[in-house]
């Protein structure tokens, strides 16, 4: 993982996260956490899936595994994932839809290639993140929202096509429901366009999907996770054309520990769902029997921020 200094006086920070080959040539980048950076206002995981076609007759198989006190959010480029939870949600997800995953109290879900995708070698490019819940929301009842792609509103500003996948911002506002105040903002900036980010969150960052932006005259390239500063007002713009994401939102009053799957403001609460889970307590997912053991000797909870 590397780390540089951009020079630019409204960046923070510029991680490159090294890319994870998971198997099969599926690949992964996790942008967060990092030691140098652990939350962007409440976003506390950031993984990027791909892009990647997986070999003939194989698939994506993240098999039945248990989260507390966040919610998961899952946007993709191309390809599908079916969703399967312990609520009873069977949902596919496709290009540009969402699917909003609140774990609360407790909550197990897998996420596999569709059958029909497989023998052919599915492909897959999209993006995974978590959201730390508030502290007074952190045992509420899980639930699972999906949001399709006609149902996220969209607007276009100086060449930059935006839609709005969490949050309000430029008069966009999603229906995505969330229980604190943060955005998450797709933007494809056509060759020769820009976009102002707004200053109206604390903490933000965007992340470089495909192409490359400007910032001042200084550049930033693909699977570049920017954080920048309290409140700077930035503008992108970008020569080739880009595609990128913003995520951002204010900072929770206390910390949050993480702990494998497990997020909450309490070390105790991810030692009980740790129990609870090797006790297999947990809700299963309908028709599917597989079960991930905690991982062998895990380190303590680790403090965020």
């Amino acid at each position: 993982m590397a780390v540089r200094d951009s020079g630019v006086d409204g960046v923070d920070l510029v991680i490159l996260p090294p890319s994870r080959d998971l198997g099969d040539g599926f690949t992964v980048r996790r942008a967060l956490p990092q030691p140098q950076r652990r939350m962007v206002g409440p976003f506390v995981f950031f993984d990027q899936m791909g892009p990647v076609t997986l070999s003939p007759g194989t698939g994506l198989d993240v098999r039945p595994h248990p989260h507390i006190g966040l919610a998961t959010i899952t946007y993709l480029f191309d390809g599908e994932i079916m969703h399967r939870d312990s609520l009873g949600s069977v949902q596919p997800i496709r290009p540009g839809e969402v699917n909003w995953m609140t774990a609360g109290r407790g909550i197990v879900h897998s996420e596999r290639s569709p059958d029909g995708s497989r023998a052919a070698g599915p492909s897959l490019f999209g993006l995974q993140l978590w959201v730390a819940l508030p502290a007074a929301h952190e045992e509420t009842d899980p639930a699972f929202v999906h949001h399709d792609a006609g149902d996220i509103p969209e607007g276009r500003f100086d060449g930059a096509t935006v839609r709005q996948i969490v949050g309000a911002t430029d008069g966009l506002a999603s229906p995505v429901a969330t229980l604190s105040d943060m955005i998450y903002i797709d933007i494809a900036i056509a060759p020769g366009g820009r976009y102002r980010v707004p200053g109206d969150q604390i903490e933000r960052a965007f992340y470089l999907v495909a192409g490359g932006v400007t910032v001042d005259g200084q550049s930033f390239g693909p699977s570049e996770l920017v954080v920048l500063k309290p409140h700077a007002e930035i503008v992108l713009e970008s020569e080739q054309g880009a595609q990128l994401v913003i995520v951002g939102g204010e900072p929770f009053p206390e910390p949050r520990y993480v702990n494998w799957n497990f997020v909450s403001s309490r070390p105790d609460r991810i030692e009980q769902a740790r129990a609870d889970w090797r006790a297999q307590r947990f809700p299963a997912v309908p028709d599917e029997h597989e079960f991930i053991p905690l991982p062998a000797d895990p380190p303590p909870p680790v403090r965020y921020p």
